[in-house]
């Protein structure tokens, strides 16, 4: 067990901060992206009909690119920022917007 002087000694523990490490300040909730997630959420529960094609079959690239954006949206939305640069990227909000264009040109456009 160790004694009252020696935990005085030591650092205080934060989480999501590493020695030598500055705190991230960008990690906070960003509203936009949420709400993004949460409407792709809501309204492909609400409607399934939002992932089939013209044809009436599952159009699973239109649905890769809005489950990307909810994801995307949702991550970044509750403020966790991913440390690996890979992560970072593909949940971040312009991962999340740009995953929305490729989305409704697929609907729309293809």
């Amino acid at each position: 067990m160790s004694s009252p002087t020696t935990r005085m000694n030591m650092p205080p523990a934060v989480p999501s901060q590493r020695m030598g490490e500055s705190p991230d300040t960008t990690s906070r909730v960003h509203l936009r992206s949420l709400l993004t997630g949460l409407a792709i959420m809501l309204t492909g529960s609400a409607y399934p009909l939002l992932f089939v094609g013209a044809d009436g079959e599952a159009d699973h690239g239109l649905a890769m690119a809005l489950f990307w954006a909810m994801s995307a949206g949702l991550v970044r939305g509750v403020g966790f920022v991913p440390r690996f640069a890979l992560w970072r990227y593909l949940f971040s909000s312009w991962a999340c917007g740009s995953a929305l264009l490729l989305a409704a040109w697929l609907r729309w456009w293809q």
